[in-house]
């Protein structure tokens, strides 16, 4: 038998087709986690809290494999994961398709002006002209990290006539290369990032970046917000150096109340909600697992493989 430690959450929609081999344990907590963790050699330790999560993982000394349903796993202690040999499974792929939708209603958002148009309705005010004036057709986005999001964010801005550019390590096929994008930052309206948190991502916008683009362009954040300089972003947009911000992701989370992003009006902050707005992130999770489990039990590699090391 081989003990496997899940969360309670994912337990209506695995249990009963759990196979025999797996020995399954049960957590609706932190500390039930804890009692069990160091018996696990398969672990689904996912909870809402990031810090009780870093806990888990180092208490689970004879791990073997980890599964997770997020995709970005930068707070869980990855040198003892990597200095343990784990097998890591993430989420990546899992949130991607209402991730590409979001972005594509950040835009529509900025372009149409949509959020003055929710105000005015909050007053029951009938406006005579659109806040915004912006169509998509004919921009031109820039498109940076090309992973399961950008794979699909891609196709969703070409049917809206979007020009996209991507940066692709190795650049060439109308991709520009990692040390080719910031020199071409002035051609594009709107910056999307999707990269995964790295150290080499860490603040890969800053001033220099947002001196380079256009003062109309608008930056669109669902990474993380560790990849923008935030108080650098905040200054632009304050002095309408660039045209504004659609992010689903700051530093940190939650955004206090009194962080000077929330009251600019070129900025949209949407809670990092992308990846919850749907009905199926937890059904898709728990194929997943299952499909993986079969592949565990033959030897097979699981997917997709998170590597500690690298950080994605």
């Amino acid at each position: 038998m081989t003990a496997t430690v899940m969360s309670a959450m994912i337990r209506p929609l695995v249990e009963a087709r759990l196979p025999d081999w797996v020995e399954p344990h049960w957590f609706a907590s932190k500390q039930e986690a804890l009692e069990v963790a160091p018996k696990a050699e398969i672990g689904w330790f996912d909870l809402n809290d990031p810090v009780a999560m870093s806990d888990i993982v180092r208490a689970a000394t004879q791990l073997k494999w980890l599964n997770s349903i997020y995709a970005g796993l930068d707070f869980l202690p990855l040198d003892v994961l990597a200095g343990r040999g784990v097998t890591v499974t993430n989420g990546a792929g899992i949130n991607a398709l209402t991730i590409a939708e979001y972005v594509v209603m950040g835009m529509l958002v900025h372009a149409k002006g949509y959020a003055d148009v929710v105000r005015a309705r909050d007053r029951r005010e009938w406006l005579t002209e659109s806040p915004g004036k912006k169509e998509l057709a004919g921009t031109k986005a820039l498109l940076l990290g090309y992973g399961a999001i950008g794979k699909l964010i891609e196709p969703r801005l070409r049917a809206f006539d979007v020009e996209v550019t991507l940066v692709r390590r190795s650049g060439g096929d109308k991709a520009l290369g990692p040390d080719e994008w910031r020199d071409e930052l002035g051609r594009f309206d709107w910056i999307i990032l999707a990269v995964p948190a790295t150290d080499e991502t860490e603040g890969m916008i800053g001033e220099r970046e947002l001196a380079a683009m256009k003062a109309d362009a608008v930056i669109v954040n669902i990474a993380r917000g560790s990849v923008i300089d935030q108080a650098a972003l905040t200054r632009a947009l304050e002095t309408k150096a660039i045209g504004g911000a659609f992010l689903d992701v700051t530093t940190p989370e939650p955004l206090p109340a009194d962080d000077p992003l929330w009251g600019l009006s070129n900025t949209e902050i949407s809670m990092h909600l992308s990846g919850r707005a749907q009905d199926k992130m937890f059904v898709r999770s728990a194929e997943r697992f299952l499909a993986n489990l079969e592949a565990y039990a033959k030897g097979e590699r699981v997917e997709p493989q998170f590597d500690p090391a690298r950080g994605y």
